[in-house]
Parts: C-alpha cells; structure tokens; sequence
C-alpha cells in the first residue's frame, strides 16, 4: 500500500491519486454515519410529514456554505453537493419510515 501524503507533500500523481482514494474512503464512512442519524431520525419522527424540513435543509446548506468559505474552497460546489446529500438523504429516510412502520405493523 503506498504511504499517503499531504497534498502540499505529493511529488507525483500516483501520491496525489492516492491521497484521493484514500480521503474518498474517509468520507464514505462519514457519509455512513450520517446516514445512520438518517435511520435515527426515521425511527424517532412520529410521522411521515415531518421528515422534510425545508427549514432545516436551507440552514444545513446555509452551514456547509460557511464551513467552506471557511475553508477557502468553492461554496458553490458545496452547496451543490450538498443539495444531493440533503435530498438524497431525505428519500432515503422516508424509505426508512415507511420500512420502521412495515417492520412494526408486522410483529
């Protein structure tokens, strides 16, 4: 396995395309827990109604545009990534309510 460095570090794209890989694993397991806290929400939300909150999902977009000003990358790109995230992660926690209700109705 080749070692993974800094971006300021990488003297080739073989150390660049592996610095890649490796932050893209990193963020498939935080994307796993936040969708876990997907699968929390869906199972403590007392109806089907209030899993989209467009309240919630405009501050959420709001905050990630700030953390990457923050961070001196594209807000732009962001908030476009989130946008998926956020409606991605909103069907499939409405996927999760109705399974919960299925699962709970069948016992």
């Amino acid at each position: 396995m080749m070692e993974i460095f800094s971006p300021e570090r990488c003297g080739t794209m073989a150390e660049v395309r592996a610095g890649v890989d490796h932050t893209d694993r990193e963020l498939v397991a935080l994307l796993a827990r936040r969708f876990g806290y997907m699968d929390a929400a869906a199972r403590i939300k007392p109806d089907r109604g209030a899993v989209r909150d467009d309240d919630r999902k405009a501050q959420v977009i709001d905050n990630v545009r700030s953390h990457a000003r923050a961070a001196g990358i594209p807000e732009v790109v962001i908030a476009a990534v989130w946008e998926a995230l956020v409606e991605g992660s909103i069907a499939y926690e409405l996927d999760r309510f109705d399974a919960l209700r299925v699962e709970a109705s069948a016992r």
